[in-house]
């Protein structure tokens, strides 16, 4: 997604340790025209699929996941991070290690959202190493519901993830896939089809 690509090298700032910085528009302030481009984008890519759910984790695909789902007129859910007071009845809980903050979370999501027969669109901002997804997708086996896809906003392509998703039969959509990562700021996107 050009528009996207575009917005990443204006306004992303790359750090230490393989961090692309992308708060002023994606991931703390929110361009929300962007991320309204964004949910279409995942639309066009998922809209013959039956998609009955959209699925992310807190906090950073909470918007992405919301901008999607106002597309395909479905619910959007969230795992959550910290167990809280309000959760009530059954969970579906796993254990994601976040590459960012370094820690592992046990994500819970309530069983009276996410259901057998459920058809399912996993969205987040970033895809690395890709344990935020394995831990949503073993909560939509604990739910009996089918994974249709994963749509990513930004695919860091030299890391792990995406490739190992693709190799085990997921259909991945990343609107942004960058290859190079460099720590003067040089960025360098996959030609995409």
């Amino acid at each position: 997604m050009k528009l996207l690509e575009e917005r990443i090298r204006r306004d992303g700032q790359v750090r230490p340790g393989e961090i692309l910085k992308v708060d002023s528009f994606l991931n703390h302030q929110l361009d929300v025209e962007l991320l309204s481009e964004i949910g279409k984008e995942f639309y066009r890519s998922y809209r013959d699929d039956g998609i009955t759910k959209i699925l992310t984790i807190e906090a950073s695909g909470i918007a992405i996941a919301c901008l999607t789902a106002l597309q395909f007129h479905v619910p959007a859910l969230f795992a959550k991070k910290a167990k809280s007071k309000n959760l009530d009845g059954e969970l579906y809980m796993s254990t994601v290690s976040s590459y960012t903050y370094g820690k592992d979370y046990t994500v819970t999501l309530s069983k009276k959202f996410l259901h057998g027969g459920d058809r399912v669109l996993l969205v987040d901002d970033f895809l690395a190493v890709g344990k935020a997804m394995r831990g949503l997708l073993d909560i939509c086996s604990q739910a009996g519901a089918e994974v249709a896809g994963i749509g990513i906003a930004i695919e860091k392509g030299f890391q792990s993830g995406g490739q190992e998703l693709r190799e085990k039969g997921y259909r991945v959509t990343s609107l942004a896939i960058i290859d190079e990562m460099r720590e003067d700021g040089e960025l360098r996107f996959r030609a995409q089809s």
